[in-house]
């Protein structure tokens, strides 16, 4: 009996936890669609995208950041310390303050999360500088992303345990695989926009020469 307890227990906090991260993105699809009414459908799926992304920096990392400062996810009693706990069942390091991961998370809260609420006012304001702050969002999450798997795997990913389908496919490859394949979209967004522009000036140059 205590088993059958122990297993629905586990279930339970990993319902929660996908739940949670579930109401993140709806709240986040919500604020962008209100914000953002008069601007193409492709620009409100992308603030969508980087109200996700800055609340998940926001209301996930950050406390994992402190958790990890003033002690360790496995010790805290915090109900957001469940999330990583549940997590961590698939990446240990996140459990026990990994310096790596401390040190990319630390920067993912102070720079990425205000970088992703930076551009959704360069979209929504229309500003010169919303493809450079673009492309540098992009880069950082690329840069998080390879870093926080590269030197797991270069030591044979002691760490991971992938014996699990969960494990697996969700938290490893499906929640990972967003902050890769969504900046590399941005990165071509941003690419054939500047292509875009610069098709514009070149055509505009070369009628005022004439």
């Amino acid at each position: 009996m205590t088993g059958f307890w122990t297993f629905v227990e586990a279930n339970l906090t990993c319902i929660a936890s996908l739940s949670f991260t579930f109401l993140q993105c709806l709240g986040a699809i919500t604020l962008a669609f209100s914000v953002s009414r008069k601007l193409p459908s492709l620009e409100k799926w992308i603030i969508a995208w980087l109200f996700y992304d800055a609340l998940t920096h926001f209301s996930l990392e950050g406390p994992f950041v402190y958790f990890s400062l003033t002690g360790s996810v496995n010790n805290s009693n915090h109900i957001l310390a469940e999330v990583w706990k549940e997590y961590g069942k698939a990446d240990s390091r996140w459990l026990f303050s990994d310096p790596t991961i401390v040190s990319l998370e630390i920067l993912t809260v102070v720079i990425t999360g205000p970088l992703a609420l930076l551009l959704i006012y360069a979209i929504i304001c229309d500003k010169h500088y919303r493809h450079f702050v673009q492309i540098t969002l992009c880069a950082c999450e690329l840069y998080g992303g390879w870093m926080t798997f590269c030197p797991e795997w270069l030591t044979g990913s002691p760490s991971l345990d992938t014996s699990s389908l969960l494990y697996l496919w969700c938290y490893l490859v499906f929640f990972n695989s967003l902050w890769v394949v969504i900046p590399f979209l941005l990165l071509w967004h941003s690419w054939k926009e500047m292509e875009v522009v610069h098709t514009s000036v070149s055509t505009t140059n070369r009628k005022k020469k004439r």
